[in-house]
């Protein structure tokens, strides 16, 4: 067989052994050897470590790069949704598509090479956004699959006209539905319109849950019920969650049992939820940041995502997932190599089971989506924030950037 072309010398993250060649023919992996003989064009990974591309699950393109017209003054949550829900009012579709880019740009050159974004839809923004985003996925396919997940970020049930735009999106082209039940004056009401909605275009869900450090109640135990009710375990997701944060050691456990077994999965959003969490506290402020890794030894299917880039929410970001798990292997306390190796599971395989991606990973057969770290190992990866240095989507490269090296004085 002629090849299209062949990494070599690459270190295959989730095995172990010596470097091999990996051959692609057609977008997709038509070998893995430890030495391919082919004069088809290549590359020598010179023994760096290879993943599957980065897989952002929880991003919100149309509200990035907004910094110049909020406030970030209370660094607080209710601060952040009032800002931006000012700032929208004049957002148009060439303005959503611009900063859009700027982010999904950056993504890509960080070796993302797929993302589930959340749009905003209600009265005030219309559809705007979200025919900004829809162009987006369609320009940017070679180097990135975009999900858009369509959601009420300002209420549902309390915010009339909202449900009849989300509808018209999921007619239109959303690939799934979203919630934000706290921002609702009936949270379970919220819940379940959003499930009716799913099961009508028999779409997935992503909720924004929790989102706070107050456990005496909690919406996860309704997202549970109405899963198990609608049969809809292994398609649901939650992000945030920051009172999980805030639960002792066994009520923990409980949660994460429940969720294991209601088949919901969980997205962490460290960066936001480091910088929102526990503003009331003027010493020994929590972390606000759920244990990814203590829900994931229990079966829960967990994710760490990037959520927001420069706004009220996160006034920060390069939309590095590598940057992301550094984060959280620091507030997590994480130390040995195999927990912070499994930090960038959290960002690479984890939350390609949460998108119920098909042939994602390093086999043959599969898409040829690779990225070359400079790094050796999973764990130094995470340890070292290990630059993406090349890229390929669908077996075609999407980018590259040099190795640094040193200018020694002559």
């Amino acid at each position: 067989m002629a090849f299209d072309f062949i990494l070599r010398n690459a270190r295959i993250a989730g095995r172990s052994g010596e470097p091999v060649d990996i051959a692609i023919k057609d977008g997709r992996i038509a070998n893995i050897a430890p030495a391919i003989t082919d004069d088809a064009p290549s590359e020598d990974a010179g023994g760096r470590l290879v993943v599957p591309g980065f897989v952002d699950t929880h991003i919100h393109l149309d509200k990035s790069c907004i910094l110049d017209r909020c406030r970030s003054e209370q660094g607080t949550l209710p601060e952040a949704i009032a800002q931006v829900a000012a700032a929208k009012r004049a957002f148009t579709e060439d303005d959503v598509y611009a900063r859009g880019r700027r982010t999904l740009e950056k993504a890509i050159l960080q070796g993302t090479t797929h993302m589930r974004t959340h749009v905003e839809v209600d009265p005030r923004i219309g559809l705007t956004s979200f025919n900004a985003i829809k162009r987006l996925k369609n320009d940017y396919a070679w180097g990135i699959d975009l999900e858009i997940c369509v959601f009420p970020q300002e209420g549902l049930i309390n915010d009339p006209g909202t449900e009849e735009l989300l509808i018209d999106a999921c007619e239109n082209g959303a690939d799934l539905i979203g919630g934000c039940p706290y921002t609702d004056s009936d949270p379970n009401g919220q819940i379940a319109r959003i499930f009716a909605i799913a099961r009508r275009f028999d779409i997935d869900i992503d909720f924004h849950l929790d989102f706070d450090l107050d456990t005496s109640w909690m919406d996860i135990d309704e997202v549970c019920r109405q899963t198990e009710a609608s049969s809809y375990g292994g398609r649901v997701a939650v992000g945030h969650v920051t009172k999980l944060s805030a639960l002792p050691a066994e009520k923990l456990e409980a949660v994460a049992k429940q969720l294991a077994a209601a088949g919901v999965a969980v997205t962490v959003l460290p960066a936001t939820d480091l910088f929102l969490m526990g503003r009331g506290s003027d010493h020994s402020v929590p972390r606000g940041v759920t244990p990814a890794h203590r829900l994931a030894a229990h079966g829960v299917t967990c994710s760490l995502a990037t959520n927001n880039v420069l706004n009220p929410f996160t006034p920060f970001g390069d939309c590095s997932l590598v940057r992301m798990a550094n984060l959280y292997a620091n507030i997590a306390q994480t130390g040995t190599m195999s927990d912070i190796a499994g930090c960038l599971n959290l960002v690479t395989a984890s939350p390609a089971r949460l998108m119920n991606l098909a042939g994602y990973g390093i086999e043959v057969g599969y898409p040829a989506d690779l990225v070359v770290l400079d790094c050796q190992s999973e764990a130094m990866a995470v340890a070292e924030v290990a630059q993406p240095l090349m890229g390929l989507k669908n077996g075609r490269k999407s980018f590259v950037r040099p190795s640094g090296f040193l200018c020694f004085p002559m």
